[in-house]
């Protein structure tokens, strides 16, 4: 007796909507996602139970060493390029366009004024090994009357805060750094009567 073949039919999946998917998923990334730059200075954060998030938009972050050197960025490439504008302007510093486009395509900016061009004026990889031993100097400056006047870092606060009032500044210290490196800081924003700030730290649980 002849065996009876059972014809087979094929299994066809129609893949279109699941590629729909995939596109949708992927575009909605692509146009939510922040792209978070290396920070050239590596700073491990102390522990804290504290979860209260840091601002994701509108922060001027302050990053301090353990060396005690400052260094600051800006999340907006707008606020960052007025701020070098009228930093360079109120310090008599001509930039030009290739300086500033390494200034706004760097991570953090920290700088002297009186050192700025000549750092900008470096390759892309010596800029990342040169910003660790400069800082933004805290030391109170000059004024033509023989007074003492702000800090370059307060002046790059105040500069920031100028273009975006909105600023909320967010202090990142190594684990490492002295108390009295980082009192010196909340020390020179309370000059100026930013009593509001919020210091990142490393979450962790209580029982930790």
């Amino acid at each position: 007796m002849g065996k009876v073949k059972i014809k087979k039919n094929d299994v066809w999946i129609d893949m279109t909507p699941m590629s729909d998917v995939m596109v949708l998923l992927l575009t909605f990334f692509m146009l939510t996602s922040t792209f978070v730059k290396n920070e050239p200075v590596k700073v491990v954060t102390p522990g804290s139970v504290s979860e209260v998030k840091v601002p994701e938009k509108d922060v001027l972050n302050i990053l301090v060493n353990p060396e005690g050197k400052i260094f600051m960025s800006l999340d907006k490439v707008s606020d960052l390029e007025m701020t070098l504008d009228a930093m360079t302007s109120k310090f008599g510093v001509k930039l030009n366009g290739s300086q500033i486009k390494a200034f706004k395509n760097d991570a953090m900016f920290g700088a002297p004024m009186d050192k700025l061009s000549q750092y900008l004026n470096l390759p892309h990889e010596k800029m990342a090994e040169a910003i660790k031993m400069l800082g933004i100097p805290t030391d109170s400056l000059k004024q033509a009357d023989g007074s003492k006047g702000k800090s370059e870092f307060q002046e790059w606060v105040t500069a920031a805060k100028d273009v975006n009032p909105n600023l909320k500044l967010c202090i990142k210290a190594d684990a490492r750094t002295p108390y009295k490196v980082v009192k010196n800081v909340m020390s020179e924003l309370q000059d100026m009567s930013e009593n509001r700030y919020q210091l990142i730290t490393s979450y962790k649980k209580s029982e930790d």
